[in-house]
């Protein structure tokens, strides 16, 4: 038993099957994804064989195949420990190409162990700082954690643009759009280089190098449906407030005053029945942020702020996910969660919950206890709108002026 144990801690992270498996699905992706996508991927012909660590910033649902087709060799990417809870799915990715999994509730110094350990093997490891796909359009907060990370694994930094990808596929919609996307490494840093910087100044060019904002023209993303499942990213209404939007084809509309704004091909918002003070998505969703940031969550007293139906699954983290409910009511307060199912009621507490976080399009993982819940709703469901009431709430009772949303 104990010879066992200790040939599995010699295992390899890296394998020979990773490169084979990586050069493989190049050659098959590339032609796919250039059509998908409209992208023009650049090669990045500096890499000479050496291992790098990739960082990103997040803009659509294909994202690490465009640093796959950049890459020479197999790249070991960073992702959620939701990927690894899809029974056999999750098995075979972890075969074929060997994410490395992250928690999202905390900071997860077993994900850093194993970067550590698959850099030490030579390879080639790449993450998104921002943590998640953007929203709006404009590349999101970074956590400074990055800049310790970068220097643990002391490897050349490749920071990995992505422009147009919210114009081609924003995260809230469910379609691609016709139009045009570049991907790119803007900026090489040296190990040597950023040592001798301060975190304060690495985390600056990080940032700076990653930045996108597509709150512009800069061409035209066609679609019938450019307008729909908006809903999933907006809840904030510059004249009601908090509020319930519906959208459909181009058309987005809030259900509580009836104002209706169209989805243009060139990204930019145009009131159909009133004078929108929004051009673009990325300042309506700042001005949503900013509102929920000033927003004083005790004046809803005991009422529920929102509700929705959902399906409820358990999630067994790196094995699967278990339908605890076909339909369960989920209500937002002040200062707790409820799901109720036709079995039972579960109360979730702020201040007992450990994390609320939106995953893929609008799927929402609640963190409580010793138990993750994964709520599903319909294609209008906007989990956003909870996540960052939670965490406006979290911020409210700690005095602070913090204005991160969770995102």
């Amino acid at each position: 038993m104990a010879k066992k144990q200790k040939t599995q801690k010699r295992q390899k992270w890296v394998k020979l099957r990773h490169r084979i498996i990586s050069s493989l699905a190049s050659l098959v992706l590339r032609p796919y994804i250039t059509l998908k996508y409209h992208v023009k991927i650049e090669r990045f012909k500096e890499q000479n064989g050496r291992q790098y660590c990739i960082v990103m910033n997040h803009q659509t649902a294909f994202d690490q195949f465009f640093i796959g087709l950049a890459f020479k060799g197999p790249v070991y990417y960073v992702a959620s420990e939701d990927l690894f809870s899809n029974g056999f799915i999750s098995k075979l990715l972890r075969w074929a190409v060997a994410p490395i999994p992250i928690k999202k509730q905390a900071t997860d110094i077993g994900a850093v162990r194993t970067c550590m350990r698959v850099a030490k093997e030579g390879g080639t490891i790449a993450l998104a700082p921002e943590g998640n796909r953007t929203y709006s359009g404009k590349t999101g907060y970074m956590k400074s954690a990055i800049v310790g990370f970068v220097r643990v694994l002391k490897l050349p930094l490749a920071l990995f643009r992505i422009e147009g990808g919210y114009g081609v596929q924003p995260r809230w919609s469910d379609t691609v759009r016709k139009g045009k996307m570049r991907t790119y490494v803007s900026k090489v840093i040296e190990p040597e280089e950023y040592k001798n910087m301060t975190d304060e100044e690495l985390l600056a060019v990080i940032e700076e190098g990653l930045y996108v904002d597509e709150g512009c023209v800069d061409g035209e993303y066609r679609h019938k449906r450019a307008a729909e499942y908006l809903d999933r990213a907006m809840y904030v209404c510059p004249d009601c407030g908090l509020s319930i939007f519906h959208s459909e084809k181009d058309i987005i509309e809030c259900k509580r005053c009836g104002k209706k704004i169209r989805y243009l091909p060139t990204k930019e918002l145009q009131g159909v029945n009133c004078d929108f003070p929004f051009r673009f998505t990325t300042e309506w969703y700042d001005y949503q942020c900013e509102y929920v940031s000033n927003l004083d969550l005790s004046q809803f007293g005991d009422k529920p702020i929102y509700e929705d139906e959902t399906k409820l699954f358990e999630v067994v983290l790196y094995k699967k996910k278990k339908r605890m409910a076909k339909s369960a009511k989920v209500s937002l307060y002040q200062d707790r969660l409820t799901l109720i199912t036709d079995k039972e009621k579960i109360e979730m507490p702020f201040k007992d919950t450990h994390v609320i976080t939106v995953l893929g399009r609008n799927k929402l993982n609640i963190y409580f206890g010793d138990k993750i819940y994964q709520l599903k709703g319909d294609k209008h469901f906007n989990a956003l709108k909870y996540m960052n009431l939670y965490y406006r709430k979290i911020n409210q009772e700690s005095g602070e002026d913090d204005k991160f949303l969770g995102i």
